[in-house]
């Protein structure tokens, strides 16, 4: 696991707690034998995490599968094994979906079973073949053909998983703003008393490019002309900015009609103010450079403890330009999962849509100016024209994204207020980030902290 990509505590003082096999997939007597455990990962600090492994039991080596080899054992199951991470093995990965296309409660009692849950709407194409993308950072996707694609989640939290929940409610509701969910895999937990969510089954969004890349794309091309203005080159990007805000903002209509909604309260807003400032403490020792703009920061967060109301609702919670797609039908938002680093039950709170607003406005802003790093990398000429045209290219793309999202009405002063607050929050997270994983690209964050702080 310490070499995995999805594993979370890489560097950190850990051992194995404890492991438990939570069921095993149907399978013929002359398919692949596989299983799902779940291991417990506890840490010096005191903290634990669960982890899902699903297992492919051999009785032979498996060349092809030498690099997800696990471990060789006597499985109290299988009898002894070399034991792989199954997702890298179509017979196997075979199994999850016709499970799926069966659907119901596959092997064993009520504390040891499987769940396979079906959405009507879509039938699954048994016939295609598994193909591992090799991206994923916190999870594992399984693309099958170009008919569905299927994530598993690996850091896993006794309770409703929030991908499933929202994107459930998003298809019921016929949302065209984010892949169609098709089914989901859960195992119930007698520890806790609930369910454990472990898998995804989606619509595959063949036609899908990376938001991110897009935007990436278009800054690029506007780099490349010496006197023209971002609404002069062939690949503006307003017109896309603008459409995925609509996406935005119908994406947030839809979780309001169907998810409780509320005002905070005075007191609430105070609790958000002082956690905005608790982050900037934590801030200030590992970015000291921070404490020049600490003043304009926190006039900042103390503005939104003045407010008089402020109505909440399920957001995305972790939105950027990397959870978006844009196919041939539109765009589209991904991975409804919220912060990973935040507690389940926290991920799942009502927040303020501005939260998701500002996540967009900061990923313009990474999108140009990583561009503009990369270009100064290779030629050093023509750096503070770079870096106007980055701050331009910026501005149009996020007031185009605003525009629409409002509907083309000005922002309310409160409004204002508390998009700049999550702005500065997020920028001041992003410090932090860069200071312990790229210290130079600090450069980006710490110039949004200089214009919000103003």
């Amino acid at each position: 696991m310490g070499t995995a990509r999805w594993f979370g505590g890489k560097g950190r003082d850990l051992r194995a707690a404890g492991v438990r096999r939570v069921g095993r997939l149907p399978a013929g007597p002359d398919e692949p034998r596989v299983a799902i455990d779940l291991l417990e990962v506890a840490y010096a600090d005191g903290d634990t995490e669960l982890y899902q492994l699903p297992l492919l039991f051999c009785t032979e080596p498996q060349d092809r599968l030498a690099h997800a080899l696990v471990g060789e054992w006597d499985d109290p199951d299988f009898g002894p094994s070399l034991v792989y991470d199954a997702v890298h093995d179509r017979d196997a990965m075979a199994l999850w979906l016709a499970a799926f296309d069966k659907e119901g409660h596959h092997e064993g009692d009520h504390s040891h079973a499987l769940f396979f849950h079906r959405l009507e709407g879509h039938e699954i194409d048994t016939t295609t073949h598994s193909t591992l993308f090799s991206g994923e950072q916190s999870n594992s996707s399984v693309a099958f053909g170009e008919d569905c694609l299927m994530k598993v989640f690996r850091k896993v939290t006794p309770g409703v998983n929030p991908d499933i929940q929202i994107h459930e409610v998003l298809t019921r509701a016929g949302s065209d703003h984010v892949a169609a969910l098709y089914g989901w895999l859960d195992t119930y937990d007698t520890a806790t008393d609930t369910v454990i969510q472990l898998a995804m089954l989606q619509q595959f969004l063949r036609t899908g490019t990376d938001g991110w890349d897009l935007a990436q794309v278009s800054a690029r091309n506007l780099f490349a002309e010496a006197d023209l203005h971002p609404h002069e080159v062939g690949g503006d990007f307003a017109a896309e900015a603008a459409r995925l805000g609509v996406a935005l903002a119908e994406t947030h209509q839809v979780l309001a009609e169907h998810f409780p909604t509320e005002v905070r309260t005075p007191e609430q807003l105070g609790e958000l103010a002082d956690a905005m400032h608790r982050r900037l403490d934590e801030a200030l020792t590992a970015v000291p450079a921070l404490e020049a703009y600490a003043g304009g920061l926190r006039g900042g967060f103390e503005a939104v403890r003045a407010l008089g109301g402020d109505p909440i609702q399920r957001i995305h919670g972790d939105l950027h330009l990397g959870q978006t797609l844009r196919t041939v039908r539109g765009w589209k938002l991904v991975d409804f999962e919220g912060e990973p680093a935040k507690p389940l039950a926290e991920r799942m709170l009502p927040d303020s849509v501005w939260r998701d607003v500002a996540g967009m406005l900061r990923s313009f802003d990474y999108a140009a100016a990583a561009v503009d790093r990369a270009m100064t990398e290779s030629d050093a000429d023509g750096v503070e024209q770079r870096a106007y045209r980055a701050r331009e290219w910026t501005k149009r793309n996020s007031d185009a994204l605003l525009e629409a999202y409002t509907g083309g009405r000005a922002l309310s002063a409160d409004e204002r207020v508390l998009l700049t607050a999550y702005e500065a929050d997020k920028a001041i997270y992003e410090c932090v980030y860069e200071v312990r994983n790229r210290p130079s690209w600090l450069g980006i964050p710490l110039g949004a902290v200089e214009r919000l702080a103003s």
